[in-house]
């Protein structure tokens, strides 16, 4: 399953179909060059269109407003915990040669979970998240994700942790099978923002009682045509077109 998703996400990626269309073009310039040069300037207008983030965050602002942001002094009391997905620790290969927690661009799923805690200290924290690499070493990001609570003083009590998952259907899956995890009672479901539409659909399949907690916001109000940006452009194409791979999928699956 792990080699089947590395595999769809070569597609969600632009810059690949950048590459793809300058190899052709050149590949056809040898024989067809009117149709060769059609190819190269094809890639090359994709590629400066890439820089343009206006459209990508429309749509990532789509997928984020599908459910509302919970007030701060919102009351928990009723809920058991926080199921936290993971997908913020950098991989087990770096962390290996690191004493500290390493935290990527969703590092709000952590962060937050951590203050949610502090100012409920009733709330479980419920941890998943297994080897997201296909050739991964060193330690589950369970186990870093661990390490990140222990250094922001989170009881060990507090903390349960689901280190099989490679997917959002098996964190759903693998958690309630956890000793002590009732999904029939009120959870919350933190994840980012735009990752929450189909972690709640899938989830809410799988049988368990919860409340979306979207954090890790990547988009607010709309991004003018000047804030050009071609690195930043094809990360959020890539994630964009990573989520809509994945609900299609799962639904078609029947997974959410």
């Amino acid at each position: 399953m792990l080699l089947f998703s590395k595999f769809f996400n070569l597609f969600s990626q632009p810059l690949n179909a950048v590459l793809l269309l300058l190899a052709l073009g050149l590949l056809r310039n040898l024989r067809r060059p009117r149709t060769g040069r059609v190819l190269i300037a094809m890639a090359l207008l994709l590629l400066a269109l890439t820089g343009v983030k206006t459209l990508p965050d429309l749509l990532v602002a789509q997928l984020e407003s599908q459910s509302p942001e919970m007030a701060p002094d919102a009351d928990l009391r009723a809920y058991a915990g926080v199921i936290v997905l993971g997908g913020a620790l950098e991989p087990g290969r770096l962390s290996q040669h690191h004493s500290q927690p390493l935290l990527n661009s969703a590092a709000e799923r952590m962060t937050m979970a951590v203050a949610l805690w502090r100012r409920h200290p009733s709330l479980r924290l419920v941890f998943s998240g297994g080897e997201g690499e296909l050739f991964g070493s060193g330690p589950s990001e369970a186990e870093r994700a661990l390490r990140f609570f222990d250094s922001m003083g989170v009881a060990r009590q507090a903390v349960t942790l689901e280190g099989r998952s490679q997917n959002t259907y098996e964190n759903a899956v693998f958690t309630a099978q956890l000793p002590g995890v009732d999904r029939h009672l009120r959870w919350l479901l933190l994840t980012s923002a735009w990752h929450m539409p189909r972690s709640l659909a899938t989830f809410q399949k799988a049988g368990w009682n919860v409340t979306p907690y979207p954090v890790d916001y990547r988009t607010g109000g709309i991004t003018p045509l000047s804030s050009y940006n071609l690195g930043e452009g094809a990360e959020r194409w890539e994630l964009l077109l990573h989520e809509w791979i994945g609900i299609v999928s799962y639904r078609l699956s029947g997974r959410s």
